[in-house]
């Protein structure tokens, strides 16, 4: 090292002779002669003259704060409860009573896909209308027991998916594969069971109204498809597609349809002409009724954009 060397380096040098100092048992350790003025000479600095400079040691760095996983106790950890409030063996069987009705919907859907693939489309068309009369009963049950709950709604909803978004289409593809082509039967059921799955989805996460349906329920099509099967409507096979198409887009539409609560409340002698309409044409009038409905929603929505 030269012997001009700046002050970090007259440190350096001081540092490094306290050390060997403290190895050969020295207490103090002065630097040599030759540098003890240089800092003196160049910066004026009086202080530094025969004055030991003292090592800056760095400062302790302690080790890093250990930081807590938690630990997860499964003892500790409670299971979320099927159902909420008090439970009770009487609460507990009409909670069991209202998933009955659920799965009842479900097991229903199953084999009505099971009897469309062997041929007998009306009778899983009638299983799927069995189906909307469960899918009806558990809600009610649920609202009138008191044992409604999350569960019990999303238990609902795989069974809809189950019975009106899997069932529903199987049995349309096997009611019009013999009328249609095939490639053009399987287009209409994929796209029913499509528009099931989006309006489900919606509706388990959008906030419901209690006067209206946002778009046309899956129960109500699905009911819809399977009085058409039933029924056996004598319209030809490409106004059939179109009819299905239509229903599911109506399903995934943002539509308002009126709610059955408040189509029971219209006046009685509305509900004539639909009954004195069916003992004379059931298909001609349940024709006029499924279109009346899909029209409502579109008039209703401009009747409210207008008010607006």
């Amino acid at each position: 090292m030269r012997r001009s060397g700046s002050l970090a380096r007259q440190v350096l040098l001081v540092r490094v002779g306290r050390r060997d100092g403290e190895l050969h048992g020295a207490t103090d350790a002065l630097p040599e002669p030759r540098y003890s003025d240089r800092p003196r000479r160049r910066y004026g600095l009086q202080r530094f003259h025969r004055t030991r400079i003292e090592t800056i040691a760095p400062a302790a760095i302690g080790p890093a704060p250990r930081v807590e996983s938690p630990v997860t106790d499964d003892a500790t950890v409670s299971a979320v409860p099927l159902l909420p409030g008090e439970r009770t063996m009487a609460r507990r069987v009409k909670f069991a009573l209202v998933n009955a009705c659920t799965l009842a919907s479900l097991v229903l859907g199953i084999n009505a896909i099971f009897i469309a693939m062997n041929g007998d489309v009306r009778v899983a068309a009638l299983l799927l209308i069995a189906c909307v009369a469960f899918d009806g009963l558990d809600g009610a049950l649920a609202r009138k027991l008191g044992v409604s709950s999350p569960f019990g709604a999303q238990m609902d909803s795989l069974a809809d998916m189950c019975s009106f978004g899997l069932a529903a289409p199987v049995v349309v593809y096997a009611s019009l594969a013999g009328e249609v082509p095939t490639a053009a039967a399987g287009v209409a059921a994929a796209l029913v069971a499509a528009c099931a799955a989006i309006r489900l989805a919606r509706f388990n996460v959008s906030p419901q109204d209690g006067r209206f349906f946002s778009g046309v329920p899956t129960t109500m099509a699905a009911a819809v498809l399977a009085l058409m099967v039933v029924i056996g409507l004598p319209v030809p096979g490409a106004v059939q597609i179109a009819g299905v198409a239509l229903l599911a887009f109506t399903m995934v539409s943002s539509f308002p349809y009126a709610k059955l609560a408040r189509l029971v409340k219209l006046p009685p002698w509305l509900w004539l002409a639909p009954v004195i309409g069916a003992l004379i044409d059931v298909r001609l009038t349940f024709g006029l009724i499924v279109v009346g409905y899909l029209i409502s929603g579109p008039l209703l929505w401009l009747h409210q954009r207008r008010t607006i």
